[in-house]
């Protein structure tokens, strides 16, 4: 019995390699090679860095890209003044901005400084009701920081409390200020300062106090040994 046992396994066994050895082989998959991006061809007038409304960008944006990087003018404005854009100057909308003649750029920068007089929507504007003039103005670049500038003095010269929170440096909007916005060094590190100027300024206290002390005695025993000066008498009179 132990015999037949032993001789079928070994019949198993070598069914399972033959099989093994019949099975066709897997192979491994071929490493997919990168696909190279294809080349566009630059124009002749192509230029790699433009500058539109006096900020420095990369002539590989396009349109609506190339507005996000202007200062006061955000990601749905920048779709708005795109469409005016292209509709206005007939640009194509996906054309690079590097490509555009100077004369373009002139023509753009000039639609983007006066956006208020096309059909721009009102909430997307940033002066609108303008204390002086009292109409609607959008300002970029430059005159946005002098507007923002100018209104902050003056909250500060009127004393409103946003111009109090400006002249001190916290935050404006209510925000809570209890974990963030601290405008001075870490607790720990201050606490320590603190503590460590007041430990000298009471040792320094301490000695001059003693050096008083002791000088006191010895100036009342300078006085007690000098002997008292006579006045002169005064002359009779007859």
């Amino acid at each position: 019995m132990i015999m037949a046992k032993k001789e079928d396994n070994k019949e198993n066994k070598k069914e399972a390699k033959e099989t093994k050895e019949a099975a066709p082989k897997k192979v491994a998959p071929a490493a997919k090679k990168p696909v190279a991006k294809p080349q566009v061809q630059e124009k002749e007038n192509y230029r790699g860095i433009i500058r539109i409304a006096g900020k420095d960008m990369s002539g590989e944006l396009n349109l609506r890209r190339a507005l996000t990087k202007v200062r006061g003018i955000g990601q749905t404005l920048a779709v708005s003044a795109a469409d005016i854009l292209t509709k206005e100057l007939t640009i194509d909308p996906k054309m690079r901005i590097g490509e555009f003649d100077d004369e373009m750029i002139e023509k753009i920068d000039r639609i983007l400084t006066n956006l208020e007089s096309y059909p721009v929507p009102k909430f997307l504007l940033n002066r609108r009701s303008d204390r002086l003039s009292g109409e609607d103005r959008h300002v970029i670049m430059n005159d946005l920081i002098f507007e923002n500038t100018q209104d902050v003095e003056r909250d500060k010269k009127a004393n409103t409390w946003k111009g109090y929170r400006h002249t001190y440096g916290q935050k404006v909007r209510g925000q809570k200020t209890r974990n963030t916005g601290r405008t001075g060094m870490a607790v720990g590190v201050l606490r320590k300062s603190i503590v460590g100027a007041a430990g000298v300024a009471a040792a320094q206290a301490a000695t001059a106090g003693k050096e008083a002390a002791a000088a006191k005695p010895a100036a009342g025993a300078a006085s007690a040994a000098k002997p008292a000066e006579k006045k002169p008498a005064a002359p009779a009179t007859k």
